[in-house]
């Protein structure tokens, strides 16, 4: 069985930010940073939990209001990134990387929400 979502690009690439950001979360939980660990956690979720969940919609203005709050979870992504690199905890290469991957996804995510409206 294969889920609507599964077959989109805007899922795809927030499943391999999703992997990274997972990634460091785990690295600050072993140096016991807690909370930016758990933000971090649940920011990256957010993003391929809405796309998914948004799919399962049955119109496409209520597809839209997820993918909406999946594009949120970017800019609340880029942010914890930025956050930690100031703090030292990631390097500016990998900010560098990732902050890039982020806009993509919220480019490709604004271009896809622009498609269902005109459905």
């Amino acid at each position: 069985m294969k889920f609507r979502f599964q077959d989109l690009q805007i899922w795809q690439l927030a499943m391999e930010i999703t992997d990274e950001l997972l990634d460091i979360s785990d690295m600050l939980e072993k140096k016991k940073f807690y909370r930016f660990s758990e933000q971090l956690r649940g920011a990256a979720m957010s993003m391929t939990n809405n796309i998914a969940e948004g799919s399962g919609s049955t119109s496409n203005k209520e597809f839209n209001y997820f993918l909406n709050i999946a594009r949120r979870s970017t800019f609340e992504n880029a942010n914890i990134l930025m956050l930690l690199d100031r703090r030292n905890l990631i390097n500016q290469d990998v900010l560098d990387r990732l902050l890039e991957k982020l806009d993509k996804e919220c480019r490709m995510i604004t271009n896809f929400q622009k498609t269902l409206s005109h459905r």
